[in-house]
């Protein structure tokens, strides 16, 4: 299956270079491209794009704010947002995922991470880099932001302990082997959890989870 991408990024030279990295790749194409966020939400709504590699700062409506319509439109619900960032200065990388973005990539990349971020990402998994992720939400995790539908008190022990190990960046197969579980069951128990928690995808696991004390930055 091919991954159809939408790029969004205020510079050209910027978006040039990934859409020559895309279209190297032979499971991608890019299927628009974006110079504002408002541009961004209009060509996911007519393009028919799986993925939208998303800036944060653009104008008009910048990336958080993109990736918040992208991700209130129900038909748009399979499109997933992979959020740019400069990392060690960006502090909306957390609002972004609060937003709906389903993971975040460091601009300066190599180019076959950022081609396995994309594919990470358009298969639903979890956040990328759990480590860096971990020091992401420490230093701007208390930042206002609008509470989930449902929280940790919510769930089944079992539930709590998948939802413990989706926040240390754990995927579905290493989650059934950390539990004794099939990989068909620890699916199953994160598509629950997500149900119970109002949670978009993963991501928005990993943000509950921190948020309510389960895991620690510093215990990954």
């Amino acid at each position: 299956m091919t991954i159809r991408v939408l790029l969004a990024d205020d510079q050209t030279l910027v978006r040039e270079a990934f859409a020559m990295l895309v279209e190297s790749a032979r499971d991608m194409a890019v299927v628009g491209q974006a110079a504002t966020g408002r541009q961004a939400v209009e060509l996911a709504r007519g393009v028919g794009a799986d993925l939208v590699v998303m800036d944060i700062r653009m104008p008009d409506l910048d990336g958080i704010e993109a990736t918040r319509l992208i991700a209130a439109d129900e038909d748009l619900a399979g499109v997933r947002v992979l959020v740019l960032t400069t990392y060690d200065t960006d502090e909306n990388i957390v609002a972004a995922l609060r937003a709906g973005a389903s993971g975040f990539l460091v601009k300066d990349t190599r180019p076959a991470e950022l081609l396995d971020a994309i594919r990470t990402v358009a298969a639903g998994e979890s956040l990328l880099s759990p480590g860096p992720t971990a020091r992401l939400i420490e230093r701007f995790l208390r930042s206002p932001s609008a509470p989930a539908s449902g929280g940790p008190e919510c769930l089944s022990g079992r539930e709590r302990e998948v939802l413990a190990l989706v926040a240390r960046g754990l995927n579905n197969t290493e989650i059934a082997d950390a539990l004794g579980l099939s990989p068909l069951t620890a699916k199953t128990h994160v598509s629950r959890i997500m149900g119970k928690l109002g949670a978009r995808d993963r991501a928005q696991l990993v943000i509950v989870a921190y948020e309510s004390g389960m895991v620690t930055p510093g215990s990954i």
